[in-house]
């Protein structure tokens, strides 16, 4: 499952607020409210949201394994 609490954590850090995000940064609020109910978002908007925020992916997402998956052998 991907994880988007690393990416309030990156706002928050760099100080910058959804209102600039969608004002200033012309991030769609639809990709806001995607990323606040946890649904997938493409990587265009993973990559703009990088490069807004000078962060890597590791700064807008996380991986949390699912506990219902077998994990399969390499």
């Amino acid at each position: 499952m991907i994880c988007y609490d690393v990416f309030w954590e990156t706002l928050k850090e760099k100080g910058i607020s959804q209102y600039a995000l969608i004002h200033k940064h012309g991030v769609s609020a639809a990709y806001l409210y995607r990323i606040k109910a946890g649904k997938n978002i493409n990587t265009n908007t993973i990559d703009m949201l990088c490069n807004i925020l000078d962060c890597g992916v590791d700064g807008i997402i996380r991986h949390v394994p699912d506990d219902n998956k077998p994990v399969k052998p390499k």
